[in-house]
């Protein structure tokens, strides 16, 4: 035991860790099975653990070895004609919020985040389906640029993709590759920042370990989910997220 705690950062114990990589199962599972919601689910449970000044890094790091491992095994659904553009976007994106990250108020960006997210699920915006790749671009921009300060920006990418994408398969596979590349993005401008990673490696590495095999296990229940049951859950899960995001926004005031 002692010699697994000198592999933890410093106020995590072996209790903690093992609540969090078994938990990475299940939320990849979520995730990999309905297109959202795991990420959101794992940033509310390292919230309770882990110190806020390293929550978003550490999370966005479990989530790039999480999100990567679901766009390689799901590689053949992925539209590869709307990752093009939104790689170009989240790439401005993200060089625009390392100016800005500290300089907007959390509370209010949660509700407003969340109240967008809501109109936008249920609510079907004409043309967004036939979006051209300069509209992908400027939208990934916008939702790379959120994801710089909130945690985890999942519902809104999957709000974005839901728009465009109809196939369940090729939803959750294309939202993993995007959630790829904004979080991607993330460490890096946090690094450059100077946030200390290395001290958090080897439990982001068990986290992401058995995050994989909760997407082999969850892909498994997608290829059984009827198209309809997916788009119906998806949006519901979607819309309990939003309002969560402006609870905890009305909250925080």
């Amino acid at each position: 035991m002692e010699a697994i705690a000198t592999l933890l950062p410093e106020g995590i114990g072996p209790a903690v860790a093992g609540l969090l990589i078994v938990a990475s199962f299940f939320t990849s599972a979520l995730t990999a099975a309905t297109g959202v919601g795991g990420g959101s689910l794992m940033l509310m449970l390292m919230g309770m653990f882990i110190p806020v000044a390293a929550l978003i890094p550490v999370h966005g790091a479990v989530q790039l070895g999480s999100n990567s491992g679901r766009a390689w095994y799901q590689r053949a659904n992925v539209r590869f004609d709307i990752f093009r553009p939104f790689l170009i976007g989240s790439l401005i994106g993200a060089l625009i919020g390392a100016f800005f990250v500290v300089q907007l108020p959390d509370a209010i960006l949660k509700m407003v985040l969340g109240g967008f997210i809501l109109m936008i699920t249920w609510t079907k915006i004409p043309g967004l389906s036939q979006i051209s790749g300069a509209g992908l671009a400027i939208g990934s921009g916008l939702t790379a640029l959120v994801s710089m300060f909130v945690g985890a920006t999942g519902p809104l990418l999957g709000t974005f993709f839901g728009q465009i994408v109809k196939d369940r398969k090729q939803l959750v596979a294309t939202l993993a590759s995007g959630m790829t590349v904004q979080h991607f993005l993330k460490i890096v401008v946090f690094g450059l920042a100077g946030f200390a990673f290395a001290s958090w490696l080897p439990l982001v590495a068990a986290m992401i370990a058995t995050g994989y095999l909760g997407t082999v296990y969850g892909t498994r229940l997608l290829d059984k989910i009827p198209e309809h049951l997916f788009q119906t859950g998806f949006r519901i899960i979607i819309s309990l997220l939003a309002l969560e995001m402006i609870r905890r926004g009305v909250l925080g005031l």
